[in-house]
């Protein structure tokens, strides 16, 4: 219901969306002191996606933050089910089937993998997974797992109630409210808009659901969501009742479960989707007068997902149907939330919840109200940042294409060195032709095309060292080729997908100084390897920072962090009202590397110029007919040289260093191999090997920091600190040169046979 008092004047937070998202966010807010909030809703409180959600709430997910989220969620479920607003939870446990061998396989993973987070998952038989859900039918079940402490809640009864306890902690929340506009000043909000009136704030956070991307739109920046049809139906009673059975999914045939009083609720993700809203040619555009709505219903889509559900319920086959529930979902592209501050300073985002947002509701509020108070949402949720998607997530078409795949795809297995399909190729290097035309097999990131490796590579002889099961599927013998290649001669590989962003100014030596922990402002011509750090003394952005000038440098980062980097330095740079320009050109290089034994030796054919510059710096040189910055670094622990062209260059500089190191038996190398040199080596990356919560003592990346450096640097007393501590893991201190017994005491073969068994 409204509350009775009028819009105020001013507020420091106001979120957008009255849903369990933005309800969960004022909850934490104020449970962390803030009392200056206010929830402005369209219409009624859960009149979004929220009233028509499943409810289901699963705890372990694919990553460990969103399991640590979700975990937190049940906490939370728990405690307000204790309260004077219980929102209807109900711990009644949850199953996962197996009905293949390779499901099976993920299961036992994930098992594994649960004992790390303390979550009791185990591994049941088919007969006690029929003996826990009666109804199923367990032929064709290989096996099962199963998590006593999963359940399920009443979507609207868990918004009212969070949004009573944000109420009772200061909150206001004000219904049939519309946002018309946002003001901002100087990259900055300043205005809500409404209906109601205008209201001063700090902070808006945009909690609209399938409404975020519009809202969004209004301070220009793109949430990249799609509302998705999402059907399920709700079941009369069984005969004879059901008894107390715990939720039930089965993603080899696309189904979950759920008990509804005593029938069922059961849906899936059908091969066949529905965007609502979303074209081609056109952004999303959720219908004014579209609240506490459904869609119509769609049976014929839908009755892929009924066999399905026939086949592990045959009881699905004669019980009445009450109704079908057809809701649109908010789904994003890669099946992530979209979370926190966009690149217009103090608008937030929360949306994207994927059909599985009321499971992860407490997780997202409490991440998100850190975010908003403290400046940090103390988990590592880079994947989860509204900021990873790069400036094609800004084209409709494009956007569509990857959530469509998302959607459809949604239950599949996901094995190491899956690729996505939907939407490529879009962004090509200057010497993609060439790669495509000797044998390419592509992988994606960053809507870059990247080579993997070249199946003209391949060596029957190394077939043997496959990986059985798992880590076997998309793997061939080309990357041991290419490892072993560029380890006994050279090896050419392109990376001109790796980030790059120039900081240039009056103030940039001194802003990269405080930023980075290593010493970055030396002298023209210097490469330093460095990481950015948060206020905890976490590793928020690992990259290399060149010297061009006295107030020219530099930045190469991974493909696939360019928007974090991008983001972190700007808002950083704002924060410290630094006179820098930091800009993205990534597009406007080509680069390829270099390395190994013979490296030399071939570029010795190519310049004039020498070639004895150290490790660690830059030179202007030519290559051929090329000007080109040589710097001399390495990604995979080979001596050699990464080469930086004007991207109008780079067919030509391909060309050049390939006919030369031809006569050296030069390989032509893809990620793949790049990768396991690098793993060899020791080297780091970030968001897989490091992150937020890792400190570089604790990664053993502590010759990177220099805390003494005169004017100190970000997250430096923090890092002091946590040093002082033992740590909670640490990763071996690598070395910059190969250890001599992978050359001397190691024959490649055997060194292979253990790599790859490993």
């Amino acid at each position: 219901m409204a509350t009775a008092r009028a819009l105020p004047a001013s507020a420091r937070i106001v979120i957008i969306g009255g849903g369990v998202g933005g309800a969960s966010v004022a909850f934490h807010l104020t449970e962390l002191g803030e009392r200056d909030v206010v929830v402005l809703e369209r219409d009624e409180l859960t009149s979004g996606s929220t009233f028509h959600s499943a409810g289901l709430v699963g705890q372990l997910r694919a990553d460990p933050t969103l399991t640590r989220m979700n975990q937190y969620s049940v906490e939370l479920y728990r405690r307000l089910e204790a309260s004077e607003h219980p929102p209807g939870w109900v711990e009644c446990g949850g199953i996962r089937l197996a009905s293949t061998p390779e499901r099976m396989e993920e299961i036992r993973r994930q098992i594994g993998w649960a004992r790390t987070f303390g979550l009791p998952l185990q591994e049941i038989s088919a007969a006690e997974a029929a003996e826990l859900f009666p109804p199923m039918d367990p032929t064709g079940v290989v096996g099962a797992a199963y998590l006593a402490s999963d359940g399920q809640v009443d979507p609207a009864a868990l918004c009212n109630s969070l949004a009573a306890h944000a109420r009772k902690g200061g909150a206001s929340i004000h219904t049939r409210t519309r946002v018309l506009g946002i003001d901002t000043e100087r990259g900055r909000v300043r205005r809500v808009r409404t209906n109601q009136g205008d209201i001063e704030c700090e902070i808006v956070v945009d909690c609209g659901g399938m409404y975020a991307a519009e809202i969004a739109r209004m301070v220009g920046v793109r949430v990249p969501i799609v509302p998705m049809s999402h059907q399920y139906i709700v079941t009369e009673p069984f005969p004879g009742g059901l008894g107390a059975v715990p939720n039930l999914r089965d993603p080899d045939l696309l189904v979950y479960y759920r008990q509804e009083v005593q029938g069922l609720v059961m849906g899936g993700y059908e091969r066949r989707s529905a965007p609502w809203t979303a074209t081609p040619r056109s952004f999303d555009r959720v219908p004014a007068d579209f609240n506490g709505k459904l869609l119509a219903e769609d049976w014929e889509r839908f009755e892929e997902i009924a066999a399905n559900s026939r086949i592990r319920v045959p009881a699905m086959a004669d019980i009445g149907i009450r109704k079908l529930i057809n809701g649109p979902e908010a789904f994003t592209p890669d099946n992530e939330f979209c979370l926190g501050e966009s690149e217009v300073g103090g608008f937030f985002v929360a949306a994207g919840f994927c059909a599985h947002g009321i499971a992860g509701a407490g997780g997202v509020g409490m991440v998100m109200a850190r975010w908003i108070a403290d400046g940090d949402p103390g988990y590592d949720v880079w994947h989860m940042d509204v900021r990873r998607f790069g400036r094609q997530y800004r084209s409709p078409s494009y956007t569509l294409k990857r959530t469509v795949e998302n959607y459809e795809t949604y239950y599949d297995i996901r094995y190491p060195g899956h690729e996505r399909s939907a939407g490529r190729p879009l962004r090509t290097s200057p010497a993609y032709a060439w790669h495509r035309e000797h044998g390419a097999v592509f992988g994606e990131k960053s809507g870059w095309e990247r080579v993997n490796y070249y199946e003209s590579n391949a060596d029957p002889a190394l077939e043997r060292l496959r990986p059985r099961g798992w880590a076997g599927r998309h793997w061939s013998t080309a990357i041991g080729a290419e490892h072993l290649a560029t380890r006994a001669g050279a090896g050419l590989f392109d990376e001109s997908s790796f980030a790059k962003i120039e900081v240039t100014g009056p103030d940039a030596a001194a802003f990269l100084e405080w930023v980075c922990d290593n010493e970055v402002a030396r002298g023209v011509g210097a490469v330093t390897y460095t990481q950015a750090l948060n206020a905890r003394g976490g590793i928020e952005c690992d990259f290399t920072v060149t010297r061009r000038g006295e107030d020219d440098f530099l930045i190469v980062t991974g493909t696939a962090f360019g928007t974090h980097d991008l983001g972190w330095l700007r808002s950083r740079a704002a924060e410290r009202g630094a006179a820098v320009r930091v800009a993205d050109v990534t597009g406007q290089y080509a680069c390829f590397g270099l390395w190994g034994p013979s490296a030399r030796a071939i570029v010795a054919e190519l310049t004039p110029d020498p070639m004895d510059f150290p490790f660690m710096s830059m030179r202007e040189i030519t290559l051929g007919d090329v000007p080109v910055m040589a710097l001399r670094v390495t990604f995979v622990g080979e001596a050699g040289w990464e080469f930086y062209c004007s991207s109008e260059y780079g067919a030509a500089l391909w060309r050049t260093l390939w006919e030369a190191g031809e006569i050296e038996d030069m390989v032509a190398g893809g990620y793949r191999a790049i990768d396991s040199m690098r793993l060899e080596k020791g080297y780091r990356v970030w968001a897989a090997d490091i992150g937020p919560e890792v400190t570089p003592y604790e990664a053993g990346l502590g010759f990177c920091v220099k805390p003494d450096k005169p004017g100190g640097f970000l997250g430096r007393d923090a890092l002091l600190r946590a040093r002082e501590a033992p740590p909670a893991a640490t990763c071996a201190a690598s070395s910059w040169t190969t250890p001599a017994r992978w050359r001397s005491a190691t024959s490649p073969s055997a060194w292979a046979t253990r790599w790859w068994a490993g």
